[in-house]
């Protein structure tokens, strides 16, 4: 610490404080109910806090952003002032000698990263809906989007070569020279998303470390101020972030769930072409990967950054795309195999899952959980909502990402349409049928709460009388766990 006056703030704040938390750009000190953010005296190139009214700068924006999502944390910007005395005190009379950033203390337990394997599939659907949300509200910037990924390619050639003896300098420039590679491939579709509205002010730094959940519910903090090129994003750039955070740790249930949910919530908001994104999708994790690559060496741990530069390699060769259609009568537990096999389905996180009980809600922009009147089961809708899953795994299909559908299926005719749609895309097809006596299909619904499906004891019975054509898809028993579903499918699955 080179700056007298850096030394003597943080001696003053380390008196008078529990704990200090350090970051490459700043120190956090809790005290109390409060957290004081005091920005480092450094310029790291990406990021310059090298004089007051840098640090001022930042402090303001990082306010007025990070309450976007999270208003009842960050509380204030305050001023560092001497005493007459000569020592320091907080927004005194005497002359202002710096600035800190005034936060609601929580508890560092309920930060995501410290306990990702309590990410359940309830909390990664909220986590997708709040993300998918909060981009829906960001400003716009069309200005974003291509440029700003291009910038970050940039930014991590620079900083990985010159990591390169710690990670291996073969390694760093296959990772190089395949990002700039898919980046030049990309750029007509990332240019087109940002002049449609996909660029936005987003968070810019959404991994696990920095979503806490309080109440039940995520909340989304300490978002970047510092350099609109890292925060005016593509917001699909945004959210992979948190993705590849998540299959980094070995939770791609998780993050696929997120990725789900997320698409079929930004699907109220945002344009058609939201589907199509996902082909830039294995280069926005592997920028991703490449970011925490160079930033984990610089913390010390290179063993931990060489896994990165390999993970984020890994993004640039995904594996080719599928499209799994999971049909059976309300009860057999389709949501729950389709959740359960995605993960292990093609390119990272996994299969993108559609559901029927969804889309029928999107198109009418109701919340998942709320009942839909009985005329959104009439024919006519009923076909729209299969029209739009089979459009919506179209898009997917053809942008490269795995699909698995959600639905019923118990018209031949749709069974014959998702057949031919995986044809058309030039996709190998897998088709399930889950089944189950009735009695526990009956005991299932009866006890359903909480989901997107509106089935009932009367829908049932229904699909019951209504099924009578063979199916000669492979027909899994779903008597027992989905576990044992997943598993007796995995070992007998085979292109149709």
């Amino acid at each position: 610490m080179s700056d007298p006056g850096e030394a003597e703030i943080v001696a003053w704040f380390t008196a008078r404080s529990e704990r200090a938390v350090e970051t490459a750009c700043a120190r956090i000190f809790l005290a109390g109910d409060a957290a004081f953010k005091l920005k480092r005296h450094v310029d790291l190139g990406y990021v310059d806090f090298s004089t007051p009214e840098r640090r001022r700068w930042a402090l303001d924006r990082e306010l007025a952003f990070n309450r976007a999502a999270a208003p009842d944390i960050y509380r204030a910007v305050r001023r560092i002032t001497r005493t007459a005395a000569g020592g320091l005190e907080l927004d005194g009379a005497g002359a202002t000698v710096e600035f800190v950033l005034e936060m609601r203390r929580f508890d560092d337990g309920a930060v995501l990263a410290a306990r990702p394997e309590a990410i359940d599939g309830e909390m990664a659907e909220a986590l997708g809906r709040a993300i998918a949300g909060f981009h829906a509200h960001a400003p716009l910037r069309p200005e974003g989007g291509w440029s700003a990924l291009a910038f970050t390619v940039g930014s991590n050639a620079q900083l990985l070569r010159e990591l390169a003896a710690q990670l291996g300098a073969e390694r760093v420039e296959a990772l190089v020279g395949l990002t700039a590679a898919a980046l030049e491939r990309q750029k007509p579709l990332l240019q087109a998303r940002a002049a449609m509205g996909f660029s936005r002010h987003c968070h810019g730094d959404l991994h696990l470390g920095n979503i806490l959940v309080e109440a039940g519910r995520p909340v989304l903090f300490d978002c970047i101020e510092f350099n609109d090129l890292l925060s005016d994003l593509d917001v699909q750039y945004d959210l992979a972030f948190l993705l590849m955070d998540l299959d980094f740790r070995g939770r791609r249930d998780a993050a696929v769930r997120v990725l789900s949910a997320y698409l079929d919530e930004a699907g109220r908001s945002f344009p058609a072409a939201l589907w199509e994104g996902l082909a830039a999708l294995p280069l926005m994790l592997s920028v991703r990967a490449g970011v925490r690559a160079h930033v984990s060496a610089h913390s010390g741990d290179p063993v931990l950054a060489r896994a990165y530069v390999e993970a984020g390699i890994a993004h640039l060769s995904p594996p080719p795309p599928v499209l799994v259609a999971v049909g059976g009568l309300s009860g057999t537990g389709k949501s729950s195999f389709a959740r359960a096999v995605a993960p292990g389905l093609g390119a990272s996180p996994g299969a993108v899952v559609l559901r029927t009980d969804e889309i029928r809600k999107r198109l009418l922009n109701v919340p998942p959980g709320e009942r839909l009147p009985d005329s959104a089961y009439a024919p006519q809708f009923y076909r729209r909502s299969y029209d739009t899953l089979l459009a919506n795994a179209g898009a997917l299909l053809k942008a490269g990402r795995a699909v698995v559908l959600d639905a019923t299926f118990i018209d031949p005719e749709l069974r014959a349409r998702v057949e031919q749609l995986a044809r058309a895309c030039g996709v190998p097809f897998h088709g399930v049928w889950l089944d189950a006596p009735v009695p526990v299909l009956e005991a299932r619904v009866a006890a359903r709460t909480g989901d997107a499906s509106d089935a009932t004891l009367e829908t049932l019975h229904d699909q019951i009388a209504r099924h009578t054509s063979r199916v000669d898809w492979a027909v899994i028993d779903a008597t027992g766990p989905v576990e044992d579903s997943a598993a007796a499918w995995s070992r007998t699955k085979a292109p149709h």
